[in-house]
């Protein structure tokens, strides 16, 4: 562990001597001052929680600490666009079509009660399954990165999910023609 980066005082000077660099790489990808704040706030409470990660053989502090900040700020953007993706694709659920030429009114009928089901049956979950369910299945993202998202252990996320869908296969089983037991 470095002397200094353990003292508070020297932990302190090193704060008030790299911060504005800090800052200014995280910004220059997040492009939102508060996301670009956030970044360095986590990035020095890296350092301070794990001073040892930082070896002065291996280079300079504040080089260190801006590409901590670009790779956090990465991170925050690549969330900000996979939950872009999934909230898009949560207004839309299912994108409308006409239907194929020739087919039934009926079965037209049909298709789009389904589609309502599961927009309604959806908009009743809790919001931890809602979120999962669209994140998994519209956002693509695995149960880890959900997990790693909302910041809660994977048994978690994954229970959400498998109990999401038990309850849309619940509600909306009879309306999809799929039975409420299917696995």
């Amino acid at each position: 562990m470095s002397p200094a980066l353990s003292d508070p005082k020297r932990f302190s000077a090193i704060y008030d001597e790299h911060h504005r660099g800090v800052y200014a790489a995280a910004l220059r990808i997040v492009s939102d001052p508060a996301q670009a704040q956030d970044v360095v706030q986590d990035v020095f409470l890296r350092l301070w929680r794990r001073p040892e990660a930082f070896d002065a053989r291996r280079g300079q502090l504040g080089p260190y600490l801006r590409l901590m900040a670009r790779s956090r700020a990465l991170d925050l953007w690549r969330e900000g666009q996979a939950a872009g993706r999934a909230s898009d694709r949560l207004k839309m659920v299912t994108p409308p079509d006409d239907g194929h030429p020739g087919e039934r009114p009926d079965a037209q009928v049909e298709r789009n009660e389904g589609r309502g089901a599961v927009r309604a049956a959806l908009r009743r979950l809790p919001s931890a399954q809602r979120e999962a369910l669209v994140l998994a299945y519209w956002g693509g993202l695995t149960a880890d990165q959900i997990a790693q998202r909302s910041q809660v252990p994977l048994g978690t996320a994954k229970s959400r999910i498998r109990l999401g869908l038990a309850r849309l296969r619940d509600e909306c089983g009879e309306d999809l023609g799929v039975t409420a037991t299917a696995a």
